[in-house]
């Protein structure tokens, strides 16, 4: 069961599409790895975020904005022979996706970009007060680039 390269978009979509969570990595001030799990939203290229507007990771984002944001479904272990160790592997599909953290202050875009995590979660968009909206962080990745891979699929 080898892995293969994905690489068409619908393909790559559907894997972001169907993720509950993705994992954001960045780079810290001594170069050192950071990830964090989020909730997101993805439409036409680009990838939604929000969260509390201070804290290590938003420190991290406004010095060093390249980020690289990954996604993982459908694992599932396999093995050719039960007693052999090394015949085991793991089903999965999966999507790298580069770009860097732009962030919004703007009210009425940062409600639309709420909405739009709010929508994959709930699938309905909401009313947010002004304090409620101005004390969150909301970003976007526009991806640059983006890679996948799947094992058993």
């Amino acid at each position: 069961m080898n892995s293969k390269i994905i690489t068409k978009l619908a393909e790559l979509e559907e894997i972001i599409n169907q993720s509950e969570v993705c994992y954001m990595g960045m780079a810290d001030e001594n170069g050192l790895p950071y990830t964090v799990p989020f909730n997101f939203a993805y439409e036409d290229n680009v990838l939604y975020f929000h969260s509390a507007p201070f804290g290590k990771k938003i420190d991290i984002l406004k010095k060093k904005p390249d980020v690289c944001i990954a996604f993982s479904l459908g694992h599932e272990l396999h093995h050719h022979d039960v007693e052999v160790g090394c015949s085991y592997s793991m089903k999965y599909r999966s999507v790298l996706a580069y770009g860097k953290v732009e962030f919004i202050e703007d009210i009425e875009q940062k409600t639309s970009w709420m909405n739009k995590i709010m929508l994959k979660y709930t699938q309905r968009e909401f009313k947010y007060s002004l304090p409620a909206i101005t004390n969150v962080a909301c970003y976007r990745v526009v991806i640059e680039k983006m890679t996948g891979k799947k094992r058993g699929y």
